[in-house]
């Protein structure tokens, strides 16, 4: 299934639809993040990887790797990629000077584009794609109107 093909309303054509410092636009997910960061790392990664990465492994290697501070490395990688996927520009920085300086920052505002495209990073990509599935069976059929 592919990706949300199209910004939000009102978004700019391959700019962030919220800022890297916008944390408390989700409260709730820039809590979870500042305690946990590798719940949202894990849920980012899942919707990134269109279930290739569970949220549990995706989570699992981010901790292991902030053990060894290195975390951000990894976690670029996905900025990087959910930038490719939606046309995004490399804003304010590079992905990873992003990624080093501010990891919970980072990882909010990837949380908040996903869920700014359609998809909600807390129930995971199977429950996602069917809720895009069922959308586009119940959209109605697109025709052309008939001109006389």
């Amino acid at each position: 299934m592919p990706m949300a093909p199209y910004p939000p309303a009102g978004a700019v054509p391959g700019q962030w639809t919220t800022g890297l410092c916008d944390c408390f636009d989700d409260p709730c997910n820039c809590i979870i993040t500042c305690c946990c960061p590798c719940i949202t790392f894990g849920q980012n990664a899942e919707i990134i990887d269109r279930g290739g990465t569970s949220c549990f492994v995706g989570g699992l290697i981010y901790f292991l790797l902030a053990q060894f501070g290195v975390a951000c490395l990894y976690a670029c990688s996905y900025r990087t990629r959910l930038r490719d996927l939606h046309s995004l520009q490399e804003h304010p920085c590079g992905d990873c000077l992003v990624h080093w300086c501010c990891t919970p920052c980072a990882l909010c505002q990837e949380y908040r584009e996903l869920k700014n495209r359609g998809y909600d990073p807390s129930i995971g990509w199977v429950a996602n794609a069917e809720k895009m599935s069922k959308g586009a069976a119940t959209m109605p059929p697109m025709t052309q109107g008939m001109g006389r």
